[in-house]
C-alpha cells in the first residue's frame, strides 16, 4: 500500500545564465496519513521548490508526485498551503479572506453553512475578536494565523507549510509554534512543513527529514522524534531524545555542506607530482 503523500525519483531544474541548474535530484518521500513531517535544509537548497511541487505550482522534470494515490497535476483544494509572506488580500477583512476560500471550495453549501465554517476556523486560531479587521490592521503573527485558518477552512487532505514562521520575531514565532501544534492535535491533518530551524522541527514533527545542500539537493535519512506530546519548549532542551535528534540532523546537514564544498573546489595538482618546467 502506497503512502498518503509520495514523491518518487523527483528531479527539478531551472534555466540560468550559465545553463540548466538541477535544484533537486532523485528526491524520494513518503508521508503517512495524519503524520507531521518536517523537511529541514539550508536556505536556497530547494525546500520551496519541493513544497511547490507538492502544491502543484511546479511540475517535476522527472519522477512522480502523488497525494492520496492520485498524481498531482496542478493546485487543488486537497492541498492547503501556508506561505511565509501571508498572501492575504489587503482590501478584505479576516472573515472575508477566509470566507472567500470557503466559498470557492464549498460552493454547494448554504450561506449559513459557509459562514459557520468560516467562523469555526477563525475561532480555532483565536482571532474572533479581529474578524472584521483588514490585514493592515493586524500584526505579522495575526496575519499568519489568518493564513493558517484560510488553509484549514478548505478542509484539505494535506497541509503544506512553507517556512510559515520565518519572518516573525522570536516571541511571536514561539507563540505560533504552540498554536500550530494545538491545531494539529485537534485536526490531525497530514502536514509537510518546510523549515530551516531544527529546534522548531523537533518541537512540532513526528519525523524530520534533512535536505542536503544544493544544487542537486536530495533528501537524507529520516529521523523519528520519539518525544511525548504536548511538547514543552523549555523542557525540550534537556530531553535526551532532543539532543539525539538534533545531533543527527545537524551532522547530516553539515556533512552534506562539506561534501558540496569539496566537490566544487578546483582540482589542484600535488606539488610532488608536478612535472618540472623545461630548462630547469
Amino acid at each position: 500500500m502506497s503512502a498518503f503523500v509520495e514523491l518518487r525519483g523527483v528531479s527539478k531544474g531551472f534555466d540560468s545564465a550559465s545553463g540548466r541548474v538541477n535544484v533537486l535530484e532523485n528526491v524520494n518521500l513518503e508521508v503517512e496519513q495524519g503524520e507531521f513531517v518536517a523537511i529541514v535544509g539550508y536556505s536556497g537548497s530547494g525546500k520551496t521548490t519541493l513544497v511547490s511541487m507538492l502544491a502543484g505550482l511546479l511540475m517535476p522534470d522527472s519522477g512522480s508526485v502523488n497525494v492520496a494515490g492520485k498524481p498531482v497535476r496542478g493546485p487543488g483544494p486537497d492541498r492547503g498551503v501556508v506561505f511565509q509572506n501571508y498572501s492575504l488580500l489587503p482590501w478584505l477583512t479576516v472573515f472575508e479572506n477566509i470566507h472567500l476560500a470557503v466559498d470557492q471550495v464549498f460552493s454547494s453549501e448554504t450561506q449559513a453553512e459557509k459562514r459557520a465554517r468560516t467562523e469555526r476556523y477563525i475561532e480555532l486560531v483565536n482571532l474572533a475578536h479581529a474578524k472584521d479587521r483588514k490585514p493592515g490592521q493586524l500584526s505579522g503573527g495575526m496575519r499568519q494565523r489568518v493564513s493558517v485558518a484560510r488553509a484549514l477552512a478548505m478542509d484539505p487532505a494535506v497541509l503544506l507549510l512553507d517556512e510559515p514562521l520565518g519572518a516573525l520575531d522570536a516571541l511571536t514565532r514561539g507563540t505560533l509554534q504552540t498554536e500550530i501544534e494545538r491545531i494539529w492535535q485537534a485536526d490531525r491533518k497530514t502536514v509537510v512543513m518546510i523549515t530551516n530551524d531544527v529546534d522548531e522541527a523537533i518541537l512540532l514533527a513526528d519525523r524530520i527529514i534533512p535536505l542536503s545542500a544544493g544544487p542537486k539537493a536530495t533528501l537524507g535519512p529520516a529521523v523519528a522524534v520519539d518525544i511525548e506530546r504536548p511538547r514543552d519548549r523549555k523542557a525540550l532542551n534537556h530531553h535526551p531524545e532532543f539532543k539525539r535528534v538534533r545531533t543527527r540532523v545537524i551532522e547530516y546537514l553539515l556533512g552534506s555542506a562539506a561534501q558540496r564544498r569539496a566537490s566544487q573546489a578546483p582540482r589542484q595538482i600535488p606539488i610532488a607530482l608536478a612535472e618540472p618546467l623545461e630548462g630547469t
